[in-house]
Parts: structure tokens; sequence; C-alpha cells
């Protein structure tokens, strides 16, 4: 009887292993892309042998993003480099090709979905002077892909400075100098039009007109929250921990 229960005990151990519920090895995090001049992956590093020295200071970012995906680095957006993506995260992107804008409206139309900081004013420090190549885009330039998504961007340079907090579905986002969208028939416009919800063919864009909370040095203490809500709205998840 006894050597019958330890039977069934092993055959019902080994049905269980071999249940993706019941195993032991975690779930792969679905894969990022992510490209732009914000220093989210590798960090504010001047130079090579800061990256290979792991001396660069890190951005407190990568963290939360790695918490719930599997970050890609992309430095040129292909139809190849985005092929394997589902999702794409662009954090205040250079000036983008022709090429590049081709490939990304062909990718978001077929399915994709992005995250996009366009800020028409950074705000945060950076320890590279103006100029500087290794300094984060000072003004957003990617009119372009907006237009041709239909939509604009306004940019009040009478506004305020300093951070304050706008309220976009469930979350809270920190701005500084944000532009605000205008036009995009498929896209739903909120938080003081700061925020662009676009249907976009088979895919969908999320677009900030700010990345304020993409700070690296003294970041806002809603950023890390803030980070986690916008990856959620921008790829139907819960983001984060």
């Amino acid at each position: 009887m006894r050597c019958k229960a330890t039977k069934l005990a092993l055959a019902a151990l080994a049905a269980c292993l071999a249940v993706p519920a019941c195993s032991q090895e975690p779930a792969a995090a679905p894969s990022l892309g992510l490209m732009g001049t914000i220093p989210i992956y590798w960090g504010e590093a001047g130079g090579i042998d800061e990256l290979i020295g792991g001396t660069a200071e890190p951005h407190w970012a990568r963290a939360e993003i790695e918490a719930s995906y599997a970050l890609q680095p992309l430095d040129y957006l292909s139809a190849e480099a985005l092929a394997p993506l589902d999702r794409l995260l662009l954090a205040q992107p250079r000036a983008l090709s022709g090429e590049e804008n081709v490939a990304l409206d062909a990718w978001v139309r077929a399915g994709g979905q992005l995250l996009l900081f366009a800020d028409p004013m950074m705000t945060g420090h950076s320890r590279f002077p103006l100029g500087d190549r290794r300094r984060p885009m000072d003004v957003t330039l990617l009119s372009p892909i907006l237009k041709h998504w239909g939509l604009t961007m306004e940019f009040d340079d009478e506004q305020p400075l300093g951070v304050r907090a706008i309220e976009a579905s469930e979350t809270t986002l920190p701005v500084n100098l944000p532009g605000r969208f205008a036009g995009g028939r498929a896209c739903e416009l909120s938080a003081d039009r700061v925020l662009a919800r676009c249907a976009i063919g088979e895919g969908s864009a999320t677009i900030l007109a700010d990345a304020a909370l993409l700070d690296l040095h003294e970041p806002d203490p809603l950023a890390a929250s803030a980070l986690r809500g916008l990856l959620g709205l921008a790829f139907g998840e819960t983001a984060g921990r």
C-alpha cells in the first residue's frame, strides 16, 4: 500500500513539473526595444573607459524597467532591428532619418506598441555642456513623424519653470516646461494635452510631450511610479513590481 502511495506521489510530482505553473523556472521577461539620448541603458558615461570600468553613473529608470522587461538597446531604427520587437521605448531620441521614420511608422502600423518621450525643452541636469554629443537632446526633433500621425506639438515659452504634477488616467506625471499636442484624429489627448495615445493601424503610440520624469539627477519622488504607469498605459500590462 505504501509503495502504491509513493508511486502516486511521484506521478503527481512528475505531472506538476511538466506544467509551466509548477516549474521553478521563471517566465522570460518580454523584450522592450530602447533608444534615445537619455542615458537609461548605459548610464551617464563620459567615454568607453567609464563604460568598460562600470564607473558611469547608472540611471535609476533602468532597474525600474528591467523589473518587467528585458531591454534591447538599439542605435538605429531599421525594419530589421524592429522586426523581433513588439514594444519600443524612445526616450528623447535624436532626429530620425527618413529611413527610420518609414521603418518606425510601418512597425507601429503592423502592430507595434510605442512609448515615446518627446520633450520640447529639456530641464534635467547633465554633466555635459551644451553642444556636447553625449548630452541628451535639449529639444525634440521629431516633427516629421508626429505630423505624419496627425499631431503637432505646441510650446508656451511663457509658462513658469518648475516641476508640477498632472493627472493622466490613473497615473500622476511630474512635468517641467512640457509641450502640448493638437490634432490627431486617431489620438486621445489627456493630461492638459501633454499626453497623446494614438491608434495607428494595428498598433499604438503613447507619446508624452515632456521627459522630466526621466531626469537622472535628483528625480522627482513621483518619477518611478509615473514611469511604471506609463509603461502600463503604453503596453497594456501591469508594469513594475
